[in-house]
């Protein structure tokens, strides 16, 4: 697939909004682009013309990729329904409340025929997908069952952009451990690594980018500033919107935003294999 993956250290380091940023970038330059994100566990969704329910993140992805949003971009969702369990949708179809190590037992090979087949489908009918995944691929208590990190990045075969909040603080930290956990060839995967959330000047920075690089071999593409104004909703937190400056394309301005603090034409590279 031509394609690339977006993970992160954590929950909440800017996955969703870097893959939203992605999109409309690619489609602005022609590429025909989808969205995905395998499994999505938030509160917030959106239903399509025919009934069936998807994440607003991955919705809004699509509207940002300037395409239909179609129930593929997001195979499986989960909605928190409290007491550890989640109200299940597989292919925009709900199957009910479901408890978390029931979900784990009954659901695994259901979700890996899915989100294959959603693959397939997004495969055919576009030039690239960006790919998003949740939480933290080091996650090494759930990688058994996982459903939404490297065992993706293998089914699509695609490379991995690894992405840490400076914001929250232990940065580099969260790097080194996140790459240590990883299997040898889900470390491999790892093509790029982005620093999001930067407040201050990023000239202080530039010892620890050059420790990230020395110390992991890894690329950091980009050291994205914070903007809050961005006028977009966010997948699963009780944010209050800002919104984006009057007279102006929301996603537009977004993209604009990543584009002039990544090495955008690197991360295209990547997105069509030619990066070593």
């Amino acid at each position: 697939m031509n394609g690339l993956m977006v993970m992160g250290t954590a929950s909440d380091v800017g996955k969703t909004m870097l893959c939203t940023a992605f999109c409309r970038l690619l489609v602005n330059e022609g590429v025909k682009v989808a969205p995905f994100k395998s499994q999505n566990m938030s509160r917030f969704a959106a239903v399509l013309p025919d009934g069936k329910t998807m994440s607003r993140a991955q919705y809004l992805q699509a509207e940002a990729a300037k395409t239909v949003p179609i129930i593929e971009m997001n195979p499986i969702l989960l909605q928190p329904a409290g007491n550890q369990t989640s109200n299940v949708f597989i292919n925009g179809e709900k199957f009910g409340n479901v408890e978390g190590m029931a979900y784990r037992d009954q659901f695994f090979e259901r979700g890996i025929e899915a989100i294959r087949s959603s693959l397939d489908t997004l495969a055919g009918l576009y030039e690239a997908v960006i790919i998003e995944g949740a939480g933290s691929p080091a996650e090494v208590n759930l990688n058994d069952r996982e459903l939404v990190n490297m065992r993706v990045a293998d089914m699509a075969d695609v490379p991995v952009l690894l992405v840490a909040d400076i914001e929250r603080g232990g940065a580099i930290a969260s790097i080194v451990g996140t790459l240590q956990l990883l299997r040898p060839e889900h470390r491999a995967r790892v093509k790029a690594i982005i620093i999001n959330k930067f407040h201050g000047d990023v000239g202080l920075f530039r010892d620890g980018i050059e420790f990230i690089e020395s110390y992991t071999g890894i690329r950091v593409a980009g050291v994205i500033p914070f903007k809050g104004d961005h006028g977009i909703e966010e997948e699963d937190m009780e944010r209050p919107v800002r919104e984006a400056p009057r007279g102006l394309d929301r996603y537009d301005e977004w993209a604009a935003h990543i584009q002039s603090h990544v090495d955008w034409p690197f991360l295209k590279s990547l997105l069509a294999g030619e990066a070593q």
